[in-house]
């Protein structure tokens, strides 16, 4: 999985990798033990936007940061190789160069590509000596009803395609059902066959019923080996929202103060806008640390996010807006 972290002057540097998260045996009385209180958690929420503004240069900074974090994705049933393609262009220079050079901004990359598994052969290709990773989205996305063998077949193939990453999605009814043990034992042996290549949990919040069953499904796919644990597949009817992330990032925490261990978080699906992700990375910030703001441990899943990000970068060095097909993602 790639790490880097960015100097001032906008180069790439390897940070030193963290050790995996190997999971440990299920505890049910901590499980158990998990609630959220909702009000205070919405109120929280609430207050997001309005704590933390940065302008000008820092703001730049801290949107160069966003893009370096982005996990740019084409998940759509008319995908093709020469969309693809331009998709991994678009990765390996997600900004004009002539902004690039205002910005003092040198080897800037998002932080990883994410497509379907028919597609991970032209990424990888395209990508190729870029070290930018590919995702592949895995065990019958979106929905993950299809045969559980077939799930796990499909992992081994991706993998073997050559997705340094995995997306999975869990089954949803094991939450609803509180039946953990039953999830623990599914991600776990996701994480089996992910081998070497780091998986993703998706717990598809916006059909999880309640922040409770959000906080104990977050605790349960850590505790099986989680490497990041994900909101949503930008499929369902409500996605990443701040209540929901705040639940999952204390669920990180709360995960690290006891294994030692640091597992990554992933908002997918409606996150769109420049200033959006100035709040996501901000309450990244404020609940878990600079750290967690390293591609290795935080990702945006997002298709168009990178499009409003140039936009707001070449407004800093021009003063002037442009038309957003002027930064057409392909």
């Amino acid at each position: 999985m790639q790490t880097p972290t960015m100097t001032a002057e906008g180069h790439q540097l390897p940070t030193a990798l963290e050790p995996r998260n190997p999971g440990m045996a299920l505890d049910l009385d901590w499980v158990r033990t998990v609630q959220a209180n909702t009000s205070a958690i919405e109120r929280r929420a609430k207050t997001l936007s309005g704590r933390r503004s940065v302008k000008k240069d820092y703001q730049a900074a801290w949107l160069c940061k966003a893009i370096s974090l982005i996990d740019l994705t084409t998940l759509s049933g008319d995908d093709s190789e020469g969309r693809v393609e331009r998709l991994c262009a678009k990765a390996k220079q997600p900004v004009r160069s002539d902004i690039l050079d205002e910005l003092g901004m040198t080897g800037l990359t998002t932080g990883a590509v994410c497509v379907y598994h028919d597609m991970i052969e032209t990424a990888v290709s395209s990508l190729k000596g870029t070290g930018i990773p590919v995702a592949a989205v895995s065990t019958g996305f979106p929905a993950g009803l299809s045969p559980y063998h077939l799930r796990i077949t499909e992992i081994g193939e991706s993998v073997k395609a050559g997705a340094e990453e995995i997306d999975i999605v869990i089954t949803r009814r094991h939450v609803l059902q509180g039946n953990w043990q039953a999830l623990y034992d599914e991600m776990k042996e996701m994480r089996e066959a992910c081998g070497d290549a780091h998986v993703k949990a998706i717990l598809a919040t916006g059909e999880l019923g309640t922040l409770r069953n959000v906080a104990r499904a977050s605790l349960v796919c850590m505790m099986a080996g989680a490497d990041f644990i994900k909101t949503s597949t930008g499929k369902e009817s409500v996605n990443a929202t701040l209540p929901v992330s705040l639940v999952m990032i204390r669920a990180i925490r709360d995960y690290y103060d006891r294994t030692g261990y640091r597992v990554g978080y992933k908002p997918a699906g409606g996150i769109s806008k420049a200033k959006d992700a100035l709040v996501y990375l901000s309450l990244m910030k404020d609940e878990l640390g600079d750290r967690w703001l390293q591609p290795d441990l935080f990702r945006f899943g997002a298709s168009s996010l990178l499009n409003d990000i140039e936009r707001q970068l070449e407004h800093h060095v021009t003063g002037h807006y442009s038309a957003g097909y002027r930064h057409a993602m392909a």
